[in-house]
């Protein structure tokens, strides 16, 4: 028995979800930016799931943290992200790779009472965020703001962690394509440079003469002395910008 296919303007929350997960896994492109792709993250969220901000944190290579925030017309997300360097739920979330929340920040006492503080004069009751994550290793974390009342719409916060894990695949992957393209071109370098090293060996070794050995002595000695890259001056000897007879008399 066949089926009708559904509309999908009749379900366009749905499509909406499938369209976000396609887009947050396309970074494979060449003019791929991550603070513009964690935006176009954090502007899903609040299209996606009853909240009313949404930022992140994320770490570079170096583990330094960097704040994206995303609240049409309002400016307190950033604000509440910046105020969490020495503490908060989405630097818990990231160091703890964990869920964190959801809190009521109404509802008593919360362990980050400076941030807790600035959120309730923001009008921000509730907060939760989850990781970026891969496995057990975060690079950040995903935080998610309320101005309404009572707890998340169930299912939400699990939506929320599966955009930040779909998120994090997409960073990592062309994270990893850009150090191997690095790396590509570190090798390529190196290889130039050998060569051209080698190639000035034999112009010296033919000019004078000499062992290649010899005229590769002469070569590193010059370059040590006048402080020069040997691959530099190698380059110089190859192209007759640099008298050979300097490196002998030297």
């Amino acid at each position: 028995m066949s089926t009708i296919p559904r509309d999908p303007a009749e379900h366009p929350r749905e499509q909406r979800l499938a369209e976000t997960f396609v887009e947050l896994a396309d970074t494979l492109a060449d003019d791929f930016e991550e603070t513009e792709f964690l935006r176009r993250l954090g502007a899903r969220c609040l299209e996606l799931l009853d909240v009313s901000g949404a930022g992140l944190i994320l770490a570079d290579a170096y583990g330094k943290l960097r704040t994206v925030a995303v609240r049409e017309g309002h400016e307190w997300p950033r604000g509440l992200l910046d105020l969490q360097r020495d503490g908060g739920p989405a630097l818990d979330c990231y160091r703890a790779a964990a869920v964190i929340g959801p809190v009521d920040l109404t509802a008593g006492p919360a362990p980050w009472p400076r941030f807790t503080e600035q959120a309730v004069s923001h009008g921000v009751i509730g907060t939760y965020a989850v990781p970026l994550r891969l496995r057990e290793t975060a690079i950040g974390a995903l935080q998610l703001f309320r101005t309404e009342p009572g707890p998340p719409r169930a299912g939400d916060v699990a939506l929320a962690q599966s955009l930040a894990d779909a998120a994090t695949i997409g960073i990592l992957r062309q994270r990893a394509i850009a150090r191997s393209g690095l790396l590509a071109d570190q090798l390529q370098s190196a290889l130039d440079s050998r060569v051209v090293v080698e190639q000035a060996k034999g112009v010296l070794a033919e000019r004078w003469g000499v062992g290649v050995d010899t005229a590769f002595l002469a070569l590193r000695r010059y370059a040590r002395t006048h402080r020069l890259r040997l691959s530099e001056l190698a380059r110089r000897i190859v192209d007759n910008s640099l008298d050979s007879d300097a490196l002998r008399d030297n």
